[in-house]
């Protein structure tokens, strides 16, 4: 693995805590054409990611190496695990939030919304009731790059939430430009939600939301958590203390649970997404455009692997 040295800054002493400063950035795979979706499964010791134009799923495996992990994968973006362990992930080709059964057959569990097809979901996140809550911006058909271009059937670019128990798929927030990434705190009583719409409006704000789930599992109170000024906020995770790292261009932000800003860990290229993996849940994986890195940090993972 090549290494990569210098990467910190820090603007609150609490950063030193979060991570560890001896540590380098290790390269992991460099033949992406654009990664994201990094998922680590602890039960079989290996990360999973999309090359999402690539059409094609990616597995490391530590001192092992990559391998191909699905081909076709249908323009995967998104992924995660749900309770059960099995890989959830959001397909742009199929316009759908898609389940990978224990036996490798493949369920859909959402791809309509009022008689319309979804736009390309983006990022997926299941709570601990079994709920799948998911973004659906247009990126997956505004072009055939990373799906199939297409016109939108959809009034806006919504966040859903599916029940498996009722096979109701809602909406639970309208108002996002590009809702992109998304994560619960570590005790669920709060969803952060980001935005991309600056992406393809200049004039957008580059911000993380956040909002109180309620207990019928309905957002209430959404406001401003964080406001990205290099880069977009596209995938972030949540540690166990409540602190929220996400991409933003070229690095990762570390945000406190009250929304300052702590520190950043600098990358090579512009970050995609990231996950906590490893036996501790102490080692990030972090997607950057045809890069993929990890490095061991301070923290650990809220959500268990």
């Amino acid at each position: 693995m090549a290494l990569v040295g210098d990467a910190y800054e820090y603007y609150d002493k609490k950063f030193y805590d979060l991570t560890v400063p001896t540590v380098d950035l290790e390269l992991i795979y460099d033949k992406n054409r654009w990664s994201e979706g990094p998922v680590w499964f602890n039960d079989g010791g290996y990360l999973v990611w999309s090359d999402i134009p690539n059409n094609r799923l990616l597995r490391y495996v530590p001192d092992l190496g990559v391998s191909v992990f699905r081909m076709p994968s249908n323009y995967i973006n998104g992924n995660t695990r749900d309770r059960e362990g099995r890989l959830v992930s959001c397909s742009h080709g199929a316009r759908a939030v898609l389940r990978t059964e224990a036996d490798g057959t493949i369920t859909t569990i959402a791809d309509s919304y009022k008689g319309g097809r979804l736009n390309s979901p983006n990022d997926v996140v299941v709570k601990s009731d079994g709920t799948i809550w998911f973004t659906d911006p247009t990126y997956g058909i505004m072009s055939d790059y990373e799906g199939y271009k297409a016109e939108s059937e959809q009034e806006g670019c919504y966040v859903f939430r599916f029940d498996p128990t009722s096979g109701e798929l809602s909406v639970v927030a309208d108002d996002f430009k590009k809702p992109n990434g998304l994560a619960f705190s570590p005790d669920e009583s709060l969803l952060y939600i980001a935005d991309s719409g600056r992406s393809h409006d200049p004039d957008w704000p580059a911000q993380i939301r956040v909002f109180d789930v309620s207990g019928k599992n309905n957002l209430k109170n959404g406001r401003v958590f964080c406001t990205i000024e290099t880069g977009l906020p596209d995938g972030f995770r949540v540690d166990t203390e409540g602190n929220v790292w996400t991409s933003a261009g070229a690095g990762i932000n570390c945000y406190s649970p009250e929304g300052g800003l702590l520190g950043r860990i600098k990358f090579p290229q512009m970050v995609s997404n990231l996950t906590f993996g490893g036996e501790r849940r102490n080692r990030l994986f972090v997607t950057c455009t045809q890069e993929v890195y990890s490095v061991f940090v301070g923290a650990s993972g809220a959500q268990r692997p």
